[in-house]
């Protein structure tokens, strides 16, 4: 499938992109859910985080009648140009392989969101190879990124059309009626370059953030820690504003992905975060529009080293705690099962008048 046209920032400029402003979600439906849950015969707050969760989707959405059975995963593919420079233990050629899976519906993420009826959702916006895939939305910006030791990974113009693309594909899932969506992504590098950005964004050493990813030897990561110093050097990134960032040492998924994060809070679609990928997306997404890290749902909190702080610099809690780093978006899919169960109680479980106790009063 090809993307529509008329993107939501086509022929904006850097600057005119960055006078976008951010609505905050409704704060009186967040109190209408978080009083419907004192109704529920049950101790107060004991679903614990899921009944504040519950209540941010609820005012994301503009109504304590809450909808998400049709939920959605974009899966964002796109190859990454420093996986010359030794940082991975394969090649490109992965990244086109397994989002051929995808379209299949034969990934870890695809078999997972098929279980609990979730749709996923393919997207070449950066596979370096001309082949059309059936069943994966073409969205190509360009064929991978460049080797951002050598040069930006990105120019300008194709970092705005990855943001723009991320924004359009959110729009056009409330368009058909998707109620959540989740992020997710391939791209054989993007750990390295997702380090990179978290390391530039947050002002610390590349090995205080960058991991082994795929499962480095001790060399090769020691690699991969080089390459992200190297670049944050030689751009002095820790001066850098967040596009710059993004535009130098990001990929095309983490762009997708930073536009599918503002695009959830200019359409009002709460936009479930995988792990750290798509974390330093939403870092970025946060440092262009302040308010955006309202519409944002974390899930889990990966062993990558950014993790934590990623989520801490978002004021986010993952509530799922288990050492994943498979990543495509499986934490995120995971995620939407724990609201499944929690909307179960939200949506039919008996009230104290119903049973004819008396209510919990705070």
């Amino acid at each position: 499938m090809e993307c529509s046209e008329k993107p939501v920032f086509h022929n904006y400029t850097v600057r005119e992109l960055a006078q976008i402003r951010i609505t905050p979600p409704d704060e009186a439906v967040r109190k209408l859910v978080k009083k419907h849950w004192d109704t529920l015969a049950k101790p107060l707050d004991g679903m614990g985080s899921f009944e504040t969760i519950t209540a941010q989707i609820g005012a994301i959405l503009g109504t304590e009648v809450i909808d998400i059975r049709k939920k959605g995963v974009l899966l964002f593919c796109a190859d990454n140009g420093i996986v010359e420079e030794g940082v991975t233990q394969s090649g490109q050629e992965v990244t086109l392989a397994v989002a051929k899976s995808m379209a299949r519906k034969g990934s870890s993420v695809c078999r997972m969101a098929q279980s609990i009826g979730a749709e996923t959702i393919p997207v070449d916006i950066g596979i370096n190879s001309e082949e059309s895939i059936p069943g994966v939305w073409n969205c190509k910006v360009c064929s991978g990124t460049r080797n951002f030791l050598k040069e930006p990974a990105m120019t300008e113009e194709e970092t705005v059309r990855a943001i723009a693309t991320g924004t359009r594909l959110v729009r056009e899932c409330k368009e058909k009626g998707y109620g959540i969506l989740a992020t997710g992504e391939m791209g054989i590098g993007n750990t390295t370059t997702s380090s990179a950005v978290t390391a530039a964004l947050l002002q610390c050493g590349a090995e205080e953030v960058t991991g082994r990813g795929a499962g480095l030897t001790d060399q090769g990561l020691a690699r991969k820690q080089q390459v992200v110093r190297t670049a944050l050097e030689t751009y002095d990134l820790w001066h850098a504003d967040a596009f710059t960032v993004l535009q130098t040492v990001g990929g095309l998924d983490i762009a997708g992905l930073t536009g599918m994060c503002i695009g959830g809070a200019l359409w009002h679609v709460p936009i479930v975060l995988d792990g750290v990928i798509s974390m330093a997306a939403a870092l970025v997404a946060e440092r262009l529009f302040p308010g955006v890290r309202e519409y944002l749902i974390p899930s889990h909190l990966g062993k990558e080293p950014a993790a934590v702080k990623l989520a801490d610099a978002l004021q986010l809690s993952p509530v799922i705690h288990a050492g994943m780093a498979l990543g495509e978006g499986t934490g995120a899919v995971m995620m939407f099962t724990l609201l499944d169960m929690a909307m179960s109680i939200y949506g039919q479980s008996a009230t104290f008048s119903e049973i004819k106790v008396e209510q919990y009063r705070r």
